[in-house]
Order: structure tokens, then C-alpha cells, then sequence
């Protein structure tokens, strides 16, 4: 079985698996496209930042949200709610011919954002139901770069959905092109639903009340701050990363689909990688380690005179990312109370989402110069991966290294 899945599956790990890379498709190509829709329709960079802005003030809400309904009831209900959302706005923008009714769809699924290779991956309640159901931190780590290796390889896909864009507006026209993908990814979402529904969860440890043990939240202090950083950075230089290409350099759907879909291969090949070797290292070295070097590709990619090495660049930067994902998801969850797994990981989760409300600025600093954003998204998270390491060095429980 795929990446050696264990054939006493006791958790359903294979839906799981099936879901995350049917979702990987659907949101990739939902959030890559929402920048060159929206320019289609004629909306400038700076209302679309102002979008973006508006998208993800409503996911940190729910974000948080789910992380408490997964600690309080199940961590599956959580997963199944973060499907529905976006299955309706795909099913809404593509049916509907009105701009507001398509901004609130955008918004109301939370479908913006950085449309990384890891994006399909990890909803709201994935990483608790991880850490919940395989309690070895080896096989965390395991279970989790199987699923940043596969949510990549199928997000291949979804950035090809942006090139077949270019294709089928021959025959239907740009904007019906967009909404016949949209409806399509509409109908995955559905089928990541169905199969989530066929995944099993150990018994969750329900909280006994909302707020957090003390040595769960000493930990995740020092997680949250880091994750404004590198959060800040991601909404300063991705979501709106599609339109930079093509405000940059004149890219059309096609080349920028092509684009994203080399850097989601890169983006496997780093997870697979890690979810191989990773294990043997300093797990919390690696996780700073890979922030900071994405960061610093970030700002060299900013000054790039042609799309091609721009290209190469964003895809050693998916390398990169794709190593260090699931041992940061590992570290994260290392020094949180089993009672806290849910509402700890929506707390990280919502640290970075609100920081990256930066994405509102992006549209300005294009409108002001176009290297800017990159540039200043990858400083922010250079800081904040050297910050993870800093903060993270040692756990307030006994001063222990990690």
C-alpha cells in the first residue's frame, strides 16, 4: 500500500488519505484561482488584498471554532464541517453571475490564502486526529509525511485545473471556464466528505473546560508567536502570488498553473523525503532550519528578471517547505495535554491565519512596487522560523531539550 500503510488499518488511514488528496485538488485549484477570477471580473489588486483580507478574518473564526467542536465532541465532526464550506462555495461561484453573492462564497468557505502544497492537507481537526489516534511520535511524524507527501502530488493536479483553464475558455469563454472548474471542485469536496466519513478516531480525551492545562499553554505561547511571524509572511507574499505572476510577468492561466503544479511535485518529493529520514535528526532543527531557508528564497525570488528562474526558485522553496512540514507538525503538538490536541492546533492555526490578514497590504504594495511583496513576506518568515527556534529550544517541563 502507499508509502507502506500498515495493512491492519485499524483508523481507516486509506480515507483518509483518499480524502486529502481528492480535497488537495478541489482547494488548490478554488484558492489558486480566486485572484485571477476576480481580476477577471475587474476588481483591482487592492480590492482583491481587501478580499483576501475579509477571507481570512472568517477562517481564523473558524478555525477556532472547529478546534474547540473537535476537543469537546470529535475530532472527525471537525473535519467533516471544514468540508462542507468549501463544497458550497464551489458550488455557489459556480453558479452564480453576482459579485456579491461570489465574495461571500469565497469568504463564507474560507477557500483563500496560501495555496500551498500542504493546503489539502490539513483542514481544521487533522493533525489532533493524528495525534490522537497514533500516540508513538514516530509514527506521528510517519502518519503525517504520508499525508504532506500525497496532498502535494494531487495538488499537482488542481494546479493543472488552472492551466485547463486556459483551454477550455476557447470554447466557453474565461469567466463560464472558471465557473465549470469551480462546480467540478464543488463535487470533490463532496466525495472528500463521503470519505471521511469511513475514517474511525479513537475516543477523544473530552476537555473538562475550554481553557487550556497551564503546561499546554506555555507551550503554545511560544508556538503562536512564531506562527504570526511566518503567518504575516505567507499573507504578504502568497495568496495574491497567481496575480504577481501575472501583473509580473505577463504569465496567462496556462503558465501559471504549470507553475504551481512543478512546485507541488517539489513539494511531495520534500515530504516523502521527510517522512523517511526525518526521523533520525533534530526534529526542531529542522522545522526552523526549512522556515528560514523558505523565507530567504522568498526574497531572492522578489528580484527575478524572467519566470523561469522565478519558477525554479518558488519550486526549491516547495522542496523546502515539503521537508519540513510534518516534522513541525510533529513539534507542535510535543509539549500539548492529550485533552488539548484539538483546541491547541486550532490555536496555532488561528495565530497564523490572523497574521495572515497581512494579505489585505499585499494589493497595495503591488499597486506601489512588485518586488515588495515577496520580498517583505520573505523577511517576516525568516524571523519567524529563526524565532521557532529560539522559543522553542527548550520546554518549560524540566528545562528538557527537544
Amino acid at each position: 500500500m502507499l508509502f507502506g500503510i500498515c495493512m491492519h488499518d485499524n483508523f481507516g488511514f486509506k480515507f483518509l488519505l483518499a480524502s486529502r488528496a481528492i480535497r488537495s485538488v478541489a482547494i488548490v485549484y478554488m484558492t489558486l484561482a480566486i485572484p485571477l477570477y476576480l481580476s477577471l471580473l475587474k476588481f483591482s489588486a487592492i480590492k482583491i488584498g481587501l478580499i483576501f483580507l475579509a477571507i481570512m478574518l472568517f477562517n481564523a473564526f473558524i478555525v477556532l471554532l472547529l478546534g474547540f467542536i473537535g476537543d469537546l465532541y470529535s475530532y472527525k465532526k471537525s473535519l467533516l464541517i471544514a468540508e462542507l464550506l468549501p463544497m458550497l462555495a464551489g458550488i455557489i461561484i459556480g453558479l452564480s453571475s453576482s459579485h456579491l453573492l461570489i465574495i461571500l462564497a469565497m469568504v463564507i468557505g474560507s477557500i483563500g490564502g496560501a495555496a500551498g502544497g500542504m493546503r489539502g492537507a490539513f483542514s481544521p481537526g487533522t493533525t489532533a486526529l493524528i495525534a490522537n489516534n497514533w500516540h508513538e511520535e514516530g509514527e506521528r511524524v510517519s502518519k503525517l509525511g504520508q499525508l504532506a507527501a500525497i496532498a502535494p502530488l494531487f495538488s499537482i493536479v488542481g494546479g493543472l485545473l488552472v492551466s485547463a483553464h486556459a483551454l477550455l475558455q476557447a470554447s466557453v469563454g474565461g469567466i463560464e471556464a472558471f465557473k465549470i472548474l469551480y462546480l467540478g471542485s464543488g463535487a470533490m469536496m463532496l466525495a472528500s466528505f463521503v470519505l471521511i466519513l469511513l475514517v474511525k478516531e479513537a475516543k477523544v480525551e473530552k476537555k473538562k473546560k475550554i481553557s487550556l492545562k497551564p503546561e499546554s499553554y506555555r507551550y503554545l505561547s511560544r508556538i503562536v508567536v512564531s506562527n504570526a511571524l511566518q503567518g504575516a509572511g505567507i499573507g504578504v507574499a502568497i495568496p495574491l502570488l497567481p496575480l504577481w505572476l501575472e501583473m509580473m510577468y505577463h504569465a496567462n492561466t496556462f503558465s501559471i498553473g504549470l507553475l504551481f503544479s512543478a512546485s507541488y511535485l517539489m513539494t511531495a518529493l520534500g515530504s516523502y523525503a521527510s517522512s523517511r529520514i526525518s526521523s533520525h535528526f533534530n526534529l526542531l532543527n529542522i522545522s526552523s532550519r526549512t522556515r528560514v531557508l523558505g523565507g530567504a528564497l522568498l526574497v531572492v525570488m522578489a528580484f527575478m528578471p524572467s519566470m523561469a528562474l522565478a519558477a525554479l526558485l518558488y519550486a526549491a522553496r516547495a522542496l523546502v517547505s515539503g521537508f519540513g512540514s510534518p516534522t513541525r507538525s510533529t513539534v507542535n503538538v510535543r509539549g500539548i495535554d492529550k485533552e488539548d490536541y484539538g483546541t491547541a492546533s486550532s490555536i496555532q492555526g488561528l495565530a497564523s491565519r490572523l497574521a495572515q490578514t497581512s494579505s489585505g497590504l499585499s494589493g497595495y504594495m503591488l499597486e506601489y512596487s512588485m518586488p515588495l511583496p515577496l520580498f517583505a513576506g520573505g523577511i517576516l518568515q525568516l524571523f519567524g522560523g529563526i524565532a521557532y527556534g529560539k522559543l522553542l529550544r527548550y520546554k518549560d517541563i524540566g528545562g528538557a531539550s527537544v
